[in-house]
């Protein structure tokens, strides 16, 4: 990957700052998505031939992996790697922020005090959670 700049932030975003691959990793941290045709029915309406190319971006970048689904050898299911993970503070980060300046931000408040009062509990649980699949 070329860089540049040798700036931390533009670098992260060089690498997942386009509008679809932080929902990717949403919604296999999160919601529980790990197949093509739930990424395709998340909600945003991403054309399918976008998420192909995000999907297949996210793994040359080993934050998402693509393996064998346990249930149906057949199939291929994707699933966040170490790297992936590690991208969970940012996203917690963006909700609470989302939250705070989004007056029509559908997070609950229950959500919003957990991630002020326990923020390591929380990211333990989204990081089990995802570790999973």
């Amino acid at each position: 990957m070329h860089r540049r700049s040798e700036c931390p932030i533009a670098y992260g975003l060089d690498l997942f700052g386009d509008r679809w691959s932080l929902l990717i990793v949403r919604d296999i941290a999160l919601r529980g998505k790990h197949n093509y045709c739930e990424f395709e029915t998340a909600g945003e309406g991403i054309a399918t031939n976008i998420l192909a190319s995000r999907l297949k971006h996210l793994v040359g970048l080993r934050i998402v992996e693509k393996v064998r689904d346990p249930e149906h050898g057949s199939k291929r299911i994707y699933r966040l790697t170490q790297k992936g993970i590690d991208l969970l503070p940012v996203i917690l980060e963006i909700i609470v922020w989302s939250a705070k300046h989004d007056p029509e931000s559908p997070v609950s408040k229950a959500f919003l005090r957990r991630a002020t009062r326990d923020r390591a509990g929380l990211l333990a649980e989204m990081s089990d959670a995802a570790s999973r699949a």
